[in-house]
């Protein structure tokens, strides 16, 4: 069973964001399933965890619910992460979230970028900027990643924006049953004794 974990930054509802988080989802669960796998899917709407958010920026503790949220996505054998554009980038609570994730807990993870706006212009941030942040955090990101603006959604150009998220989908299944994600070792499961902590027997 494959997890996937999908994070959707839109800040209205409904909203275009998670609309392309769905879609996004849907392509790839029919592409695993052609492909024999079965997945299950944990949808993250993270304008519900904005307090949470501030909270964890400012005493660096995660409330429980934003922790169980948290563990979620690190725990996914892969991410969809969609997200509005402002001002040429991805939204700060879109960031926010990534900011209060554990060091490496995207690491290895195979990852699908989708992000929406307003002018197709604002198109290139998916490279420009949340491209380099996933490498960053040594995700394993789909070669292509799917953007769509106000005019996509419109019927005449709809068969365009799904092509491009059926590539996507395709790409990202890849990576998810070619190359399963490589977990690192959490350093607890095994602690040294405190005795032996202390230098005594």
């Amino acid at each position: 069973m494959t997890r996937i974990a999908v994070v959707s930054a839109g800040l209205s509802q409904p909203s275009s964001t998670r609309l392309l988080a769905d879609r996004l989802t849907a392509a790839t669960a029919a592409a695993l399933s052609a492909s024999g796998a079965d997945a299950t899917v944990d949808v993250v709407e993270v304008r519900e965890h904005a307090r949470d958010l501030a909270d964890n920026l400012l005493t660096g503790f995660a409330p429980t619910g934003l922790r169980a949220t948290l563990d979620t996505v690190a725990g996914a054998d892969g991410l969809i992460a969609v997200t509005p554009i402002f001002n040429a980038s991805y939204s700060g609570l879109f960031k926010t979230f990534f900011d209060v994730l554990e060091p490496d807990a995207l690491a290895g993870m195979p990852v699908l970028l989708g992000a929406t706006g307003g002018s197709a212009r604002h198109s290139l941030a998916l490279e420009h900027a949340l491209r380099p942040m996933f490498s960053y955090l040594h995700a394993v990101v789909a070669p292509t990643a799917v953007y769509a603006a106000s005019e996509d959604w419109a019927s005449a150009a709809t068969e365009g924006l799904s092509a491009r998220i059926d590539r996507a989908a395709a790409e990202f299944t890849a990576a998810l049953t070619n190359t399963p994600r490589a977990r690192g070792t959490d350093p607890y499961d095994d602690p040294v004794p405190f005795a032996q902590l202390l230098g005594t027997h």
